[in-house]
């Protein structure tokens, strides 16, 4: 007789999910739409000009962050152009040597040299070698915080000393209090993966959430603990035990919260939203991860996916086509249909 239930609810399940999964693509874009790590539109001309060795638009776009001290535009846009000189580097070096003393090649020289170091089995000896290189990024532009979110990036990866990193830390929200990169980048060297535990990311985060303003990033803060802990699993051994479900459920409703504030298909909150999907999954409130997968429209980024597949792009589409099928076996298969909502865990 259990048996028999068994399979009863196995085929109840299966005729739901294949009655009402095509109908919940509606609101989706189709795989073919959906593209990795967009670029904002802002710096859409800068990078095409780039393709094409014309480092102009690219030294405006970033001149006009740093006059304007859009300091979390300033950060994405050295993230984005030090990626792209790293495979294209003809722009950047016409751009040096036009240009060897101007803050903004300094800023994406130092960001550029970073990677590299990082990318490399020398990882440590050769982060040590670009220390100069960070220095003068800040000397050039005193008031920004973005050489210290590389130098905070730098600390995780050259194993630098709690006191040597909370140094950077204080130099970093001087210049910027809620400044979201810095904060990312503290919450890395904070992980459990690193020189941290999960409490101390979790303490971090959250207390940073609380005091950061209404619609800031820092306030996604917690969901990218909660993706730490996640990640590294339940028997992770030696950082601080296991995390109560209640705070990972709080991280992801403050998230939410975040992301409500948002128009859908926003470049700004797409990272924190793709993070978002994950722990919604893992937290299995599928409901809610479907109407994250809808908020994220075509706007998939590479973190987290690329933590869990070599095909991140890949990997975002067959969670979305998960949901989508978890959503459907939890609709009634016959009667009133209702729409999912954001309470259907």
């Amino acid at each position: 007789m259990v048996g028999t239930m068994a399979l009863l609810q196995a085929l109840i399940r299966t005729a739901r999910m294949v009655t009402h999964t095509p109908r919940l693509a509606a609101g989706l874009p189709p795989d073919e739409e959906v593209y990795l790590d967009l670029p904002d539109d802002r710096l859409t001309p800068a990078l095409a000009a780039a393709g094409l060795g014309d480092h102009r638009p690219a030294a405006a776009a970033l001149a006009a962050s740093r006059e304007a001290a859009a300091w979390e535009t300033r950060d994405r846009q050295v993230q984005r152009l030090a990626a792209f000189a790293r495979n294209r580097p003809e722009w950047f070096d016409a751009w040096q040597y036009a240009a060897p003393h101007d803050p903004d090649v300094a800023l994406i020289r130092a960001e550029l040299a970073v990677r590299r170091g990082w990318e490399s089995p020398a990882r440590a000896e050769l982060l040590h070698d670009v220390t100069p290189l960070i220095a003068a990024a800040a000397r050039a532009e005193p008031a920004d915080p973005v050489p210290w979110r590389i130098a905070l990036d730098h600390a995780r990866g050259t194993g630098a000393p709690h006191t040597e990193f909370e140094a950077r830390w204080e130099q970093a929200v001087r210049r910027s209090s809620y400044h979201y990169g810095c904060h990312v980048a503290a919450l890395q060297y904070l992980s459990a993966a690193w020189f941290g535990s999960h409490r101390e990311s979790f303490a971090f985060a959250e207390r940073a959430a609380e005091d950061a303003l209404p619609g800031s990033l820092v306030r996604g803060l917690p969901v990218r603990a909660a993706f730490g802990a996640l990640h590294a699993g339940p028997d992770a051994p030696g950082r601080g035990g296991p995390v109560l479900r209640e705070r990972l459920d709080a991280a992801a409703d403050t998230a939410i919260g975040l992301s409500a504030e948002y128009p859908a298909g926003d470049p700004w909150p797409a990272e924190v939203r793709n993070v978002l999907f994950y722990v919604l999954i893992r937290l299995e409130r599928w409901g809610e991860a479907l109407e994250q997968a809808r908020l994220i429209g075509t706007r998939a980024t590479s973190f987290p996916w690329d933590r869990i597949s070599d095909d991140p792009l890949g990997q975002f589409l067959q969670a979305r086509d998960g949901v989508r099928i978890e959503v459907a076996a939890t609709l009634p298969l016959r009667g009133t249909r209702r729409r999912e909502g954001p309470g259907d865990h």
